[in-house]
């Protein structure tokens, strides 16, 4: 039944004591890896936006970049919201 004579020598200890520390560093990083799983807030869905939005932050960072200036931004983003003229100028 005993194969080392009922006794344990250097590298019985050793692979005892190694164990026994791998055992627990599992054991703790499985359970902190279950408590931040459980702790962790949801995304919000991901929406893409819509083209008006898009057009209208992209005229917004033109004006941002000095590209284009006020009244053009003006009459831009009046034309994008719908209460403006057309774009085609006389």
């Amino acid at each position: 039944m005993y194969w080392n004579r009922h006794d344990m020598n250097g590298w019985d200890w050793f692979a005892m004591s190694a164990g026994t520390i791998l055992l627990w560093a599992l054991l703790i990083t499985v359970a902190v890896l279950f408590f931040r799983t459980l702790n962790r807030t949801p995304e919000p869905p991901h929406r893409e936006p819509s083209h008006r939005e898009s057009a209208e932050r992209l005229l917004s960072e033109r004006f941002a970049r000095g590209e284009i200036d006020e009244e053009e931004y003006g009459h831009r983003m009046s034309v994008l919201r719908g209460n403006g003229v057309s774009l085609t100028k006389p």
